[in-house]
């Protein structure tokens, strides 16, 4: 059995997103919970199980996988064929697995830091900066119109998110700002969207 805790319009929106790119929405139980938000609202919730009452949590007969590139990781294994990650031999395979843990360890903290306008040598030194972010990305996007190659997959999903969300952080680079385009324009991004709504209206 497959449980999601989820709160909507958050981190683990684009879990719901991945859930429906790889059609798996009949096998997964979605649990609404919620959690506290920066502006003050919300709270932790005592349904969900996640020690810090974080979201997203998986739980699969069991076994709890947390932090959103794990879960990504876990569900794509799981669900091989929907072909929306490359599978275990492909020779894409290393560039996924490199990208997923870049989002947790390097993208996600140089946001962090933009936003929190915070800057020191160790930081950039461990982390880099948007900088060097805007460089990577426009690297692999001068290559193919997706990070992988033609098609949309787990990872644009992941690295596009924080993007989608705070727009203003968009590096203004051409190349950047329509691959950010390019996934928000999948059919999956207006299903969220309803998705989301409803699970708002209660």
């Amino acid at each position: 059995m497959l449980t999601l805790y989820h709160a909507p319009r958050s981190r683990s929106s684009r879990i719901i997103r991945l859930i429906d790119e790889l059609g798996i929405m009949d096998k997964i139980d979605i649990n609404i919970v919620t959690i506290p938000r920066q502006d003050g609202s919300g709270g932790r919730d005592p349904k969900n199980p996640h020690p810090e009452g974080k979201v997203p949590l998986l739980v699969h007969d069991g076994v709890d996988i947390w932090e959103t590139p794990a879960i990504i990781l876990y569900l794509t294994d799981l669900f091989p064929n929907a072909g929306f990650a490359p599978s275990v031999g492909d020779p894409k395979r290393g560039a996924y697995l490199s990208w997923l843990a870049y989002y947790g360890d390097v993208v996600e903290p140089v946001l962090i830091c933009q936003a929190a306008e915070l800057e020191h040598p160790y930081l950039s030194a461990t982390f880099r900066n948007m900088s060097a972010v805007a460089n990577r990305l426009s690297r692999a996007l001068s290559q193919s119109p997706f990070l992988l190659s033609e098609a949309f997959t787990a990872a644009d999903l992941l690295l596009s998110s924080p993007f989608t969300w705070f727009p203003e952080a968009t590096p203004d680079v051409p190349a950047i700002r329509d691959w950010v385009n390019r996934c928000e324009a999948q059919p999956s991004a207006e299903r969220l969207i309803a998705f989301e709504s409803k699970a708002l209206a209660g």
